[in-house]
């Protein structure tokens, strides 16, 4: 919520002191009703406030937000079936946020969400080829062969993928750890290349987009980007387009 006197004058109606008095004044109304109350509280995007018949726009800032998403929560904002929701996991923000990219419901790690759409298409779009790091648990060890077709790029349903950078991390006997980087976004893409080499997904993390990393962030837990790490992102997908 935004006192009404900061309301009106990032409206661009005038100082505070300007504004205050269009209030006092009786110029304004809240939802259909004049206030002359100084002390009110406006609610971005839910009340209605006018000035001489016109209602005003809040110019919103631009919020940026990673989440640690925990396996177990979906990335929407309803769901029929009563799961889970990563939405749930934020406070009651009056702004509306959405996700950039998406991670399946089984999935964990990194996720942003933003209400800048300018900024979340050029994460997600792949002509900006932007990096997606996830960390990846396989339910038995790969031959180098394999290795080699998940890194070449395959056919997923249909299309061809791009070719992705593929290190093994770890093997045991019960399977391999990897470390995949991609450059798209594509709809469960990873355990579908997983799949046409015979094997499973047991885990999946995203750890990295970008020069966006993670880090010690923990499950279920979220903080707001700072300004630089922001600029570094858009700079991250600028770089990729020049280098198309």
């Amino acid at each position: 919520m935004v006192r009404i006197n900061k309301f009106l004058a990032k409206c661009n109606l005038g100082s505070r002191r300007q504004v205050e008095k269009l209030v006092l004044d009786g110029q304004i109304k809240i939802n259909g009703k004049v206030c002359t109350d100084l002390a009110s509280n406006i609610r971005i995007g839910k009340d209605k406030v006018e000035y001489k018949g016109q209602v005003l726009q809040y110019p919103q800032d631009n919020f940026y937000i990673m989440l640690n998403k925990p396996p177990g929560y979906l990335v929407s904002h309803h769901d029929d079936f009563g799961r889970k929701l990563v939405y749930d996991l934020l406070p009651k923000f009056d702004i509306h946020f959405f996700a950039v990219g998406r991670l399946d419901y089984r999935s964990e790690g990194l996720l942003l969400l933003t209400n800048d759409g300018d900024f979340a298409q050029k994460v997600i779009h792949p002509r900006h080829k932007l990096a997606k790091v996830y960390r990846v648990d396989v339910n038995r060890n790969l031959a180098k062969s394999e290795l080699d077709k998940l890194r070449s790029g395959m056919k997923i349903d249909g299309k061809s993928t791009a070719p992705a950078k593929v290190f093994v991390k770890k093997e045991t006997a019960d399977g391999m750890r990897l470390k995949i980087t991609i450059y798209e976004g594509r709809k469960r893409q990873i355990r579908k290349m997983i799949e046409q080499v015979d094997a499973k997904v047991t885990r999946l993390k995203r750890t990295q987009i970008g020069s966006l990393k993670l880090g010690k962030l923990p499950p279920g837990k979220w903080r707001l980007l700072n300004n630089s790490e922001v600029v570094k992102l858009k700079r991250d997908s600028y770089k990729t387009e020049e280098n198309r």
